[in-house]
């Protein structure tokens, strides 16, 4: 009499031959995450990939500017990653090109490496980069139990001892005017445009609480960079819809839970927490974005290491401001 087979042994073998073995699974793909980009040249950026809305999708910030949705993203291969970002040229009132600028990326062991190409000036342009992982972000910090050491003045209201030109080959428009550290970097009517540049502190920060007070004139900004990675926003945004590029924004980043700007002109204060990859402002005594988590570099960063120590700087090529009483106090 020949064995039989239960019904549901017999189940169990048939569907055995459909499990793909362990060594033989679709791999997850290895470009998912946050990557800080070292850009050629010195520029930085900073790479998303992500899957969160059940598509592969990404958010690029390109050296300057905002993070922003790129144009499309996806596997060339099992080791290949191609995004595309556009931007428009308006060549006249009847014609506006869309330009196309294409990142191929390659996995190399744990870090990536990739070009950007796309149109130039005179003619395809190449701009080479590596990438690295972000590291996690901690959870969000007891601030109650943070410790402080001794304030630090870093203007001395006379001069700009402890500050210098983060580009020497620029022009540096601060001065020390009254107490105040001014910023007018004012074009000749006739002659030669000059490239203003932007001031950094010549000593190097880890986490800290900064205040200050800043006076921005009707239609300028400038920037307040923490470590040299994250701009805190200084502009003229009296009256605006809230968004993440008005007065005390994370630049691009963070939009202000409230509206707390004075109007152009007028002396405001600033009280800056930076703790553990995690920002807290308070706009003229009103708490505008309280212990978010900053997920990476804003435009015009020094660079992509967010767990590095570095300097407060001051954008000082975009437009007429003022500081003063400028004071960090560093964590223990």
């Amino acid at each position: 009499m020949k064995p039989t087979i239960r019904p549901i042994l017999l189940l169990a073998i048939v569907l055995s031959s459909f499990v793909i073995p362990a060594s033989k699974s679709p791999l997850a793909n290895p470009f998912l995450g946050m990557w800080g980009l070292e850009i050629e040249g010195g520029g930085v950026g900073w790479l998303h990939v992500n899957e969160e809305k059940g598509f592969l999708d990404a958010e690029l910030l390109w050296i300057g500017g905002s993070v922003l949705p790129v144009a499309h993203v996806y596997l060339a291969d099992d080791n290949t990653l191609v995004v595309t970002r556009t931007s428009n040229s308006r060549k006249s009132d009847e014609r506006t090109h869309v330009l196309t600028h294409t990142l191929r990326i390659e996995k190399s062991g744990e870090s990536l490496k990739g070009t950007m190409t796309g149109p130039g000036r005179n003619g395809e342009y190449q701009s080479r980069f590596t990438a690295k992982r972000m590291p996690p972000m901690p959870e969000k910090p007891d601030l109650s139990q943070i410790s402080y050491g001794n304030p630090i003045s870093l203007f001395n209201g006379g001069d700009l001892t402890g500050w210098e030109l983060m580009n020497p080959n620029q022009t540096n428009g601060f001065a020390a005017e009254n107490g105040v550290l001014v910023n007018n970097p004012v074009q000749p009517e006739n002659g030669e445009h000059i490239s203003y540049g932007n001031i950094r502190t010549q000593q190097e920060f880890e986490d800290f609480n900064l205040k200050l007070e800043v006076n921005v004139p009707e239609g300028n900004n400038s920037g307040v960079y923490l470590r040299g990675i994250y701009e805190i926003q200084v502009v003229d945004s009296y009256g605006k819809p809230l968004d993440s590029h008005n007065m005390g924004a994370l630049y691009s980043r963070i939009t202000p839970d409230l509206a707390a700007e004075k109007p152009a002109g007028e002396w405001q204060s600033m009280d800056i927490t930076l703790v553990d990859r995690h920002v807290t402002v308070i706009l003229n005594g009103k708490k505008i974005i309280d212990n978010e988590p900053a997920w990476g570099p804003t435009g015009g960063a020094m660079s992509a290491e967010v767990l590095a120590p570095g300097p407060i700087y001051l954008q000082g090529d975009h437009g007429k401001v003022s500081y003063r009483n400028i004071v960090l106090t560093p964590v223990e």
